[in-house]
């Protein structure tokens, strides 16, 4: 039995991986279940898979449920760090971090110093920290399986490949709901319309994300460090159908690519049973559905966000945590009214004009950098 920790268990993610541990019950049993707020649906999930203990970041929702649960033999860890000591306190082979955001990178690597594989869909991670988060894997050796669908793509793509043999990986893009909309309409876009992604069904921010591109700006950012190679071997291509969920061109001229409908109870599945697969009754690709599968280049015009994630990506160092604290300070905004659309990567290129850089930092100096971006995105929200 392998022993599972899934973080950020009622949001898209956490609910889809409770979704494929229904299929994985011969070999997979949820040892700990983390939730930003608690509440009714955790409950729910907590009476569904009876874990050993439970972890909830906000004070209040954490007693309730301590209350709730009194006289089960369920710990409860409650605070803005409880899933991270959950994480380092009760055993567990792999760790499913589903939380969005930097909130999610003290658990990641509260699992790979705990000895646990991380199965990581918190791109945040490797955004901010990527090159000690694998250092510390590495260390206690332990993997890093990426759940993002473009980087699991990469990943199963890349399969005993030497680094030697890649020319460049290409990473695809939906296009989002603006893939068409002119630049100049833009600024009048509402957050309800931000939120209608086309192909797949996620959260609110990183819907947005998808709908500016930053999303992909991240992944360029994470690309760069899960697969150790140079931006310049990093190109984003966009990919309307999202069924071909990137690929890696090799120096003899092959490509390979990894396809499959879009639903993220695949790279999910991969990455909970990795190195097996498992069989599923769900997610077989109809080819015939398919008549044609389109390809184009990104409008970085339309798109400028893009461009900042390869800026990030050379930049290395403190780049990434400020990318993505600037972003996620954007985000929010826009969602609650207080920024147009089109300012949300000016907002993140300032902060990255502004904040000091530092090239090769501590983990106390990638944190004091989200914080300096955080001020810096927030006064050009104001």
């Amino acid at each position: 039995m392998r022993r599972v920790h899934l973080l950020g268990s009622t949001g898209s993610i956490g609910t889809t991986s409770e979704r494929v541990l229904g299929e994985l019950v011969a070999t997979h049993r949820v040892a700990g279940l983390a939730s930003g707020r608690g509440g009714s649906a955790f409950l729910a999930q907590v009476e569904r898979l009876a874990p050993d203990a439970v972890a909830i970041a906000d004070r209040a929702a954490g007693e309730a449920a301590r209350k709730a649960l009194h006289g089960r033999a369920i710990r409860v860890f409650s605070g803005e760090d409880a899933a991270a000591r959950m994480v380092e306190e009760i055993p567990a082979d792999i760790v499913m971090n589903g939380i969005t955001g930097a909130r999610g990178l003290a658990a990641s690597f509260a699992a790979v110093r705990r000895g646990a594989d991380l199965a990581l869909a918190n791109k945040e991670s490797m955004v901010m920290a990527g090159p000690l988060l694998a250092r510390a894997a590495a260390d206690s050796g332990v993997r890093i399986l990426p759940v993002d669908s473009e980087h699991s793509a990469i990943f199963q793509c890349l399969h005993r490949e030497p680094l030697r043999s890649v020319r460049r990986i290409l990473l695809t893009a939906s296009g989002g709901p603006f893939r068409t909309t002119p630049a100049a309409e833009l600024a009048r876009v509402t957050p309800a319309q931000a939120l209608r992604h086309p192909t797949w069904n996620m959260g609110d921010k990183i819907s947005i994300d998808s709908a500016t591109l930053l999303n992909k700006a991240l992944e360029v950012v994470e690309a760069r460090w899960l697969f150790s190679l140079p931006p310049e071997q990093i190109t984003v291509v966009v990919h309307p159908q999202s069924i071909v969920h990137s690929m890696v061109e090799f120096v003899d001229g092959s490509i390979l690519a990894q396809l499959g409908v879009p639903d993220m109870a695949v790279p999910i599945r991969f990455a909970l049973a990795y190195p097996e697969r498992s069989v599923t009754q769900d997610n077989y690709f109809d080819l015939a559905r398919w008549k044609s599968l389109t390809f184009e280049e990104p409008d970085l015009g339309r798109f400028p966000g893009l461009a900042l994630g390869f800026r990030a990506a050379r930049e290395g160092g403190t780049a990434g945590a400020v990318l993505n604290a600037a972003n996620e300070v954007a985000v929010a905004a826009f969602l609650a009214g207080e920024l147009p659309f089109d300012r949300i990567a000016p907002a993140v290129e300032a902060a990255l004009d502004h904040v000091p850089h530092v090239a090769e930092p501590t983990l106390e100096q990638v944190l004091a950098a989200d914080q300096a971006a955080r001020a810096e995105a927030t006064a050009c929200c104001r």
